[in-house]
C-alpha cells in the first residue's frame, strides 16, 4: 500500500504552512540518515616475512617499476609498450572502466532533483463549440533520500568504478607477464634450435669421417650406422622446437594486437635469452595488499557489496519526495504567455512499505550473503597471492642452483667428448664411447639452455606475484568504436 499526500493550495497559504516546519526537522530531511553496515577495510593477519627468502631474494622494499627492463632486452621492452597499446584484453578492460564511470554518474544523478518540461495541443468540442487548446508545463521532483538508499547506491557505484580501475591494472599485470614469458620462450627455442643444428652438423661430420675409416677398413659398418643414426636423432628434435617457437611468436603477435604471423620476420633476427639481474627484492607479505591489483580489486568489490546492503535495507523504510508542477493553458499558442490559465502545485509525497510478503527483507538477506561471498573472495585472493610469491621465490632460487650444477656438468661432458674423440682417433677407445660422450654433451647443453629460460621465467613469475605491472598512464576515455551521424534522421530499413 502507498500512502500519498498531494495538495494544491494558494501561494500565501503554502508559505504559511511551510513556515511552521521546524528547522531541526528540515535539516534532518535534507541531510538524511543511513542504514546498513558502514564499510571498513578488513584486517587480515599476514606473515611477518617470507619463509623462503634467501640471498637471491632480499626482503628489502620491492622494485616493481618497469621490472621487465631489468632483463636488459630492448626488443622485449618495445613489445611490452606495443602490447599495452594494442592488446584486446586491455581494450575490453578500458571499456569496462567507461561503463563503470557512466554507471556512477547515472547513480549519482538520483541524489539531485529532476525536472521535465511538457507541452500538448488538441482540438476539442464542448457544448457545441469547437476550439483549440494548447498547454505548456514544467514538473520537478526531488527524493529526500531520508534513509540513504540513493547515497548507498552511489557509494556502491563509486566502489564499482574503482574495482574497474583495478581490473585494468590486473589485466596489464597479466599481459606484461605473458609478453615477457613468450618472448623468453621464443628466444630459448631459437637457441635450442641453433644448438641442435650445430650438434647435428658436427655429428654428420663425425659420421662422414667414420664412413671413410670404414672404407679404409679401420671402422665397422656398425660404427657408421650408429654415427648416422645419432645425427638423424638430433635432427629429429628440430621440428618440435620449430613448432614451439612458432607458437610462442604467434602468441606474442596476438598479445600485441596483431595477426599471428606479423612478428615472424622481426623475431627471426635473433637475440640472446634474457637474463635477470640479481638480486630480486621481495619486500614484506603485507606489501601485497597495496601492490597486487587483483587484491585491490577484490577489496573494492567487497566494499561495493557492503554498500549494496545499505541500499537494500533502505528500501524497507519510508521514502519522502518533494514535487512541484506549473502549467499554463490557452486557446492559442500566442496566448500561453499572457492570456492563459495558470495552475501550479507543490508538496511532499510519502511512500511507506507495509506488506510485501518478505520480498524486501529477502533482498537485504541476499545482499548480505553476496557481501560474504566477496569477503571470502578477498581472503582467497590474499592467500593465493602469498602462495604465488612463496612458490616463485623457491622456484627462482632452486633453478639457479640447478643451473650451476648443469653448467658444471656441461663443462665436464665437453671435456669427456674431446677426450673420447682423441682416444678414438688413436685407437685407444671404441666408437661407442665417442657416441655416448657426444650424446651426453648435447643433452647437457640443451638442459643448460632450458634452465636459462626457466630462470627468466621464474624471475617473471616472481615479479608478477609481487604485483609488478604497468606503471604508466593508460587512457581509458577513448572508445574503440566511434559512432557518427547519431542525431535525429530518417530511419533506414536494414537489409536482410
Amino acid at each position: 500500500m502507498i500512502l500519498r499526500a498531494d495538495t494544491t493550495v494558494s501561494g500565501s497559504s503554502f508559505f504559511r504552512r511551510a513556515a511552521g516546519i521546524s528547522v531541526p526537522l528540515l535539516g534532518l530531511l535534507l541531510a538524511g540518515c543511513a542504514v546498513g553496515p558502514d564499510y571498513m577495510v578488513p584486517r587480515l593477519t599476514l606473515p611477518a616475512s617470507w619463509s623462503s627468502s634467501a640471498a637471491e631474494t632480499p626482503a628489502r622494499p620491492v622494485e616493481l617499476g618497469r621490472w621487465w627492463e631489468r632483463l636488459g632486452d630492448k626488443e622485449l621492452n618495445a613489445l611490452v609498450e606495443e602490447a599495452v597499446a594494442g592488446n584486446l584484453d586491455v581494450a575490453a578492460a578500458k571499456a569496462r572502466i567507461r561503463a563503470a564511470r557512466a554507471t556512477e554518474r547515472q547513480t549519482n544523478a538520483a541524489l539531485a532533483p529532476s525536472a521535465d518540461a511538457s507541452s500538448s495541443a488538441s482540438r476539442q468540442r464542448s457544448q457545441g463549440d469547437v476550439g483549440n487548446q494548447f498547454k505548456g508545463g514544467f514538473d520537478a521532483s526531488w527524493e529526500l533520500d531520508l534513509f540513504g538508499a540513493n547515497a548507498r547506491s552511489s557509494e556502491a557505484a563509486s566502489y564499482g568504478r574503482q574495482a574497474a580501475d583495478e581490473d585494468l591494472n590486473s589485466v596489464l599485470l597479466t599481459l606484461i607477464g605473458d609478453v615477457a614469458s613468450n618472448y623468453v620462450a621464443a628466444r630459448g627455442y631459437q637457441a635450442r634450435m641453433a644448438l641442435a643444428r650445430q650438434t647435428a652438423a658436427s655429428q654428420r661430420e663425425t659420421a662422414g669421417l667414420t664412413r671413410k675409416k670404414f672404407e679404409a677398413g679401420s671402422a665397422s659398418a656398425v660404427d657408421v650406422s650408429n654415427a648416422e643414426g645419432q645425427a638423424a636423432s638430433t635432427e629429429a628434435k628440430l621440428p618440435d622446437l620449430q613448432t614451439a617457437y612458432s607458437e610462442a611468436v604467434h602468441r606474442l603477435a596476438v598479445l600485441t594486437g596483431r595477426a599471428p604471423s606479423e612478428l615472424d620476420a622481426r623475431m627471426k633476427r635473433g637475440g640472446a635469452i634474457p637474463r635477470p639481474r640479481q638480486p630480486v627484492p621481495t619486500g614484506l607479505p603485507a606489501d601485497l595488499l597495496t601492490n597486487r591489483p587483483d587484491i585491490r580489486k577484490a577489496e573494492r568489490e567487497y566494499a561495493q557489496a557492503t554498500a549494496k546492503i545499505g541500499a537494500a535495507a533502505a528500501a524497507r523504510y519510508p521514502a519522502i519526495s518533494l514535487s512541484g508542477a506549473i502549467a499554463t493553458t490557452a486557446t492559442s499558442v500566442g496566448d500561453l504567455g499572457k492570456s492563459s490559465s495558470i495552475s501550479w502545485s507543490l508538496g511532499p509525497s510519502l511512500s511507506v512499505p507495509i506488506f510485501n510478503a518478505g520480498k524486501l527483507a529477502a533482498a537485504q538477506e541476499a545482499a548480505e550473503a553476496t557481501r560474504d561471498q566477496y569477503f571470502v573472495a578477498y581472503k582467497a585472493a590474499v592467500l593465493g597471492a602469498l602462495e604465488d610469491v612463496e612458490n616463485a621465490i623457491v622456484a627462482f632460487r632452486q633453478e639457479r642452483i640447478k643451473y650451476g650444477r648443469l653448467a658444471a656438468a656441461t663443462q665436464a661432458y665437453r671435456k669427456a667428448s674431446e677426450l673420447a674423440q682423441s682416444l678414438y682417433q688413436s685407437g685407444s677407445s671404441s666408437f661407442l664411447d665417442v657416441l655416448d660422450a657426444e650424446r651426453s654433451l648435447y643433452s647437457a647443453e640443451d638442459s643448460l639452455l632450458t634452465s636459462t629460460v626457466a630462470i627468466a621465467d621464474n624471475y617473471i613469475a616472481l615479479n608478477k606475484a609481487l604485483g609488478g605491472g604497468w606503471d604508466g598512464t593508460v587512457d581509458a576515455s577513448r572508445p574503440e568504436v566511434v559512432d557518427t551521424n547519431t542525431g535525429p534522421r530518417l530511419r533506414r530499413v536494414a537489409a536482410n
